[in-house]
């Protein structure tokens, strides 16, 4: 089975410049290898680019080499913009469908696409999914909704498609709106096939079933497991027939009705870190079989995230709350380090990034925190973007790039 494979260049004395081909980056976790990151800069300081966007999105862009691609909602219509990394131009736009409808912060341009450098696939919140080429020549189109039945979730579609080792991956979790049964999709890159769909069963009731996460891969050897957070509960999957392998219930111990999840899990040197609703964030072991919730759980924290999802270098786990407030916790045994730190007030929906030592933290008012990240919690750089921002941070070859609700900056010298 081919592997998703990410370019990795090696630049002296810098250390790794890597692409940013998803969401949570190229190791799926929101944490990059980088060195010598920018620290400060303002909305002119330490800009490299500036490119003018026609309004507010949760997608985050994905960069391969030259480009740089963004889900984009302008009025009605929803399309995919290819960005000259190197001037900031618009390349080309593809339509990709109608009928964007905002609800609450979000739209219907909330998924972050996917590219394993040849093709770049790009879900939307109407159901539409489509794969070009780096020349935005269109390969192939799905309508999901059209094939499987409304989307049924309270907010909206917005989970992201996950690509490995040779599939696409399309999980569609919802119950609030909907009598349906939640499913997963493998795909066939290539053709836009779909290989396997399976039913996924969960006895979560009102919203509860809803789940806006993205599907994580844990790879231990020859083990693969597919990685399911919602529904209140986390489920592994063999990736190749979608089989459910084991499941914990441990997302909703009170059984609130109305317990959807929004922040995705983190895989990270045998251990899967969970969010849910706050509480409780619970750290599992993968590997079982049938229900594990009495044997897999590691260690379980209170102080989880509900919006950002965490992200962590393997010794050290950070979570990011929807007020700012910061933890850091012993990623092995859940230990506090530090806690119930506050940055500046305000709500947080974009997902911390880690790198170069360093924790970017974005707020919906555009303001970026960097803090260091050990174990000791201080403060390095405020830097105010002066917009509304939902979308997280994507690092690639020394540059952050970061996106508001009226532009796409390019943060730093590319090397």
């Amino acid at each position: 089975m081919v592997r998703f494979v990410f370019l990795l260049i090696f630049v002296a004395g810098f250390g790794w410049a890597e692409n940013w081909p998803q969401w949570r980056g190229p190791s799926l976790d929101g944490a990059s290898a980088e060195k010598g990151l920018p620290t400060k800069w303002s909305t002119e300081e330490g800009v490299t680019w500036k490119l003018a966007l026609p309004g507010r999105s949760g997608a985050t862009p994905i960069i391969w080499n030259d480009h740089v691609f963004l889900n984009v909602a302008d009025g009605d219509d929803l399309q995919l913009w290819d960005v000259d990394r190197a001037t900031g131009k618009l390349r080309w736009k593809q339509r990709l469908a109608g009928g964007n409808y905002k609800i609450n912060k979000q739209n219907m341009s909330s998924p972050s696409p996917v590219t394993d450098g040849k093709t770049v696939f790009v879900m939307t919140g109407v159901g539409i999914f489509k794969a070009f080429d780096f020349t935005g020549k269109e390969l192939w189109s799905r309508d999901i909704q059209k094939e499987y039945g409304k989307f049924g979730l309270n907010w909206g579609y917005a989970s992201s498609p996950l690509l490995w080792g040779g599939s696409l991956y399309v999980q569609v979790l919802h119950g609030m709106k909907t009598d349906d049964p939640s499913y997963l999709l493998r795909i066939d890159p290539k053709s836009g096939k779909t290989l396997v769909r399976s039913e996924r069963a969960t006895d979560a009731v009102v919203e509860s079933p809803d789940s806006y996460t993205t599907p994580q891969i844990w790879k231990d050897g020859k083990q693969e497991e597919l990685i399911i957070t919602g529904g209140d509960v986390v489920t592994g999957h063999d990736p190749s027939s979608l089989k459910e392998l084991w499941r914990a219930n441990v997302l909703n111990p009170g059984n609130n009705p109305m317990n959807r999840i929004i922040a995705s899990a983190v895989v990270k040197d045998g251990l899967i870190y969970c969010p849910t609703r706050v509480k409780p964030l619970t750290a599992l072991r993968p590997g079982g079989r049938g229900d594990v919730t009495a044997t897999h759980v590691v260690w379980q924290n209170p102080n989880g995230p509900d919006v950002p999802s965490p992200v962590t270098d393997g010794r050290y786990l950070f979570v990011a709350n929807d007020r700012g407030i910061l933890w850091c916790l012993d990623a092995k045994t859940g230990k506090e380090i530090w806690g119930g730190q506050r940055i500046k007030a305000a709500i947080y929906s974009a997902s911390p990034v880690l790198a170069d030592g360093k924790l970017y933290v974005t707020s919906e008012d555009g303001l970026v925190t960097v803090v260091r990240a050990g174990p000791q919690f201080e403060v390095l750089a405020e830097n105010d973007m002066k917009e509304y921002t939902l979308s997280s941070p994507a690092i690639s070859d020394g540059q952050i790039f970061i996106r508001t609700a009226g532009a796409l900056y390019a943060i730093g010298a590319r090397r």
